[in-house]
């Protein structure tokens, strides 16, 4: 459709240029005629010279507008793509500044146009200053104004909007790890999602990395994103829009965090130490890590599972399993079960910072053990009576 629509502007411009050429050619005909002393550069009589240079100033049409169509639609998509990574703040501030700076030309219109001959000419700046000036005024008052922004800072009430209605803004680790784009294709990512342009830069530079394994988890990095802006269009964005996190010599980290803080935003990650300093500096974060240890199923002691056993433990005749999701089972006396699935019994579930370890051991030990307990309480059948020895 693109392409229909230059040709035609190309092929209009075209016509334009040819009717005009053909006019000074009419009269570069008529200078040639009525000056004999005149030694012309180019001409080939009068009505194929006229058609001659027409052509010309056709063609000349056809490539000034294929080339001010390219540049027109290069402007349009890059005005649409700030359009569409600008805050809704921003939006509604800039379509009430071009509201109030349009109504102010409307009132003085009347007044200016008394004026016979400048008119006009002082109405149309008078229209360019006020929309101006209007979008400016709006857009530093953007803050104060919460009644027009819904959602945007805190609700009229008081009452925190919550964390769904906040940006959300991706780190490298979390963009790397890939489990993001799992989670937002369940639908658990609801808001605006940002990637900051500083996070894309660092994650170029680690896929441009003299270092195989940087290169391919930057790669993977710029794959995910790809992955994420095809499936949910335009729900990812590169955020650019910003001040106070623009200073060129702090970190990453330090700029994702800022860039929270102006944005109300909560930061989505996997990194301890990220997840820790945005909570000392009051900054809402959503830790994937915390969220798998919340999805992951709940093991009670004395229940039982099978496992595969693939390594040694750190302690004697430990043997180490590993669920589906990762979960970490240490298995006592599984050390010489090293690649057999047994089932085991769970003996306590840990809780760390890293994740969760159960604990457990083998199911026929537990038996074993019961046998075991069972034949001491026994009374031994070799003896008589309570309280009496045999007699021989």
């Amino acid at each position: 459709m693109a392409r229909v629509i230059g040709l035609a502007f190309s092929l209009i411009v075209a016509g334009l240029t040819a009717w005009v050429g053909w006019g000074w050619s009419e009269l570069y005909v008529a200078y040639v005629r009525g000056n004999e002393d005149f030694t012309p550069i180019f001409y080939l009589g009068d009505h194929a010279s006229q058609l001659v240079l027409s052509c010309l100033a056709a063609l000349l049409g056809f490539t000034l507008g294929s080339l001010v169509y390219r540049q027109a639609l290069d402007l349009s998509r890059e005005f649409i793509s700030d359009l569409r990574r600008m805050p809704a703040r921003d939006k509604a501030a800039l379509v009430l500044g071009v509201f109030i700076g349009l109504g102010l030309t409307a009132l003085l219109a009347t007044l200016l146009l008394r004026i016979e001959q400048y008119g006009p000419p002082l109405v149309a700046l008078l229209a360019i200053a006020s929309v101006y000036l209007g979008v400016v005024i709006m857009l530093s008052m953007k803050e104060e104004i919460t009644f027009f922004f819904p959602g945007a800072r805190q609700s009229q009430d008081g009452e925190d909007p919550g964390p769904l209605l906040r940006p959300k803004l991706l780190d490298t680790n979390v963009i790397i790890d890939g489990r993001i784009s799992d989670i937002a294709r369940a639908g658990f990512m609801e808001g605006p999602v940002y990637v900051p342009d500083f996070v894309l830069k660092e994650l170029h530079l680690i896929a441009d990395s003299s270092d195989t394994l940087k290169r391919n988890r930057g790669r993977r990095g710029l794959d995910i994103l790809n992955q994420m802006q095809e499936e949910s269009g335009s729900h990812i964005r590169i955020y650019d829009q910003y001040s106070k996190s623009s200073r060129g010599g702090d970190p990453v980290d330090a700029k994702l965090v800022q860039l929270a803080k102006d944005l109300d935003g909560a930061i989505v990650t996997n990194d301890f130490n990220l997840n820790k300093v945005a909570q000392l500096q009051g900054v809402p974060v959503l830790n994937i890590n915390e969220l798998a240890n919340a999805v992951k199923p709940v093991v009670l002691p004395g229940e039982e599972m099978t496992v595969t056993i693939v390594r040694e433990g750190k302690e004697p005749e430990q043997g180490v399993a590993y669920l589906d999701d990762g979960t970490m089972v240490v298995v006592e006396h599984g050390k010489d079960r090293i690649g057999t699935t047994l089932t085991i019994v769970v003996t306590s579930v840990l809780q760390t910072v890293a994740g969760k370890m159960i604990f457990g051991h083998p199911q026929d030990d537990s038996r074993d053990s019961r046998e075991r307990s069972n034949r001491r309480s026994r009374p031994n059948s070799s003896s008589g009576p309570r309280g009496k020895t045999p007699q021989s």
